[in-house]
């Protein structure tokens, strides 16, 4: 008989280990880290302590990906929070820069603005080239990743040449796009694409609304 059909005979007679429980005793495997050969109930044992471990270190990172999200959330609720008691752009331009800077940590944080009335003098509201707009309009889900050549780059002035990683946030009137936010970093890797922009998402959404009820 081959190997397979061996073990499907097995598999279709879960009662022949107790028809033939003495057989348990005389069968030995080899240890899965070599040497001796140990029998069927140790290897089991083995094979459950392994599992035991694997099973323990997928709930470590669980718990650990938790606390992480729930610092986060912690942070995009105090930036909710500072939004909405910002009573005008000034104050909700303030409230963006400082929470995503110092809460967040992100060293380079700029705004820009189209499609929304003005305020005069504002660097938020200069010029942005249709590439960029199209681009903005395009995304679907905040972009992350690196440094390649984007206009954005320049609004962080000049650390602007320093900055190796985005996250471009769209920011919208219901489905139009009305502006970009935009994050840098030195790190390359503070900003990679596989990175999940749930959170980024949130904090677009709430900066649009922010903006809408300051500005019209």
């Amino acid at each position: 008989m081959k190997a397979d059909e061996i073990a499907r005979y097995l598999q279709d007679h879960p009662k022949f280990f107790e028809e033939y429980a003495d057989l348990l005793a005389q069968l030995y495997i080899p240890h899965p880290h070599g040497g001796r050969t140990i029998s069927i109930t140790e290897r089991q044992i083995l094979t459950l302590r392994e599992k035991a471990k694997l099973l323990e270190a997928k709930l470590g990172e669980m718990i650990r990906f938790g606390e992480e999200n729930d610092a986060i959330g912690e942070k995009v609720h105090r930036l909710a929070t500072g939004l909405a008691g910002a009573r005008d752009f000034a104050a909700v331009r303030r409230a963006l820069l400082t929470h995503l800077g110092e809460d967040f940590a992100v060293p380079h944080v700029a705004l820009r603005l189209w499609s929304v009335p003005a305020q005069a003098d504002a660097a938020e509201f200069a010029e942005v080239n249709e590439q960029t707009r199209i681009f903005a309009a395009g995304l679907v889900n905040p972009f992350c990743g690196a440094n390649a050549g984007f206009e954005a780059a320049e609004w962080f002035g000049e650390a602007g040449s320093h900055v190796r990683s985005l996250a471009l946030v769209p920011l919208r009137r219901e489905a139009e796009t009305i502006g970009l936010l935009a994050l840098g970093s030195e790190d390359v890797q503070r900003f990679y694409p596989e990175m999940g922009t749930l959170y980024l998402g949130h904090i677009g959404d709430m900066a649009s609304a922010a903006l809408l009820r300051t500005l019209e």
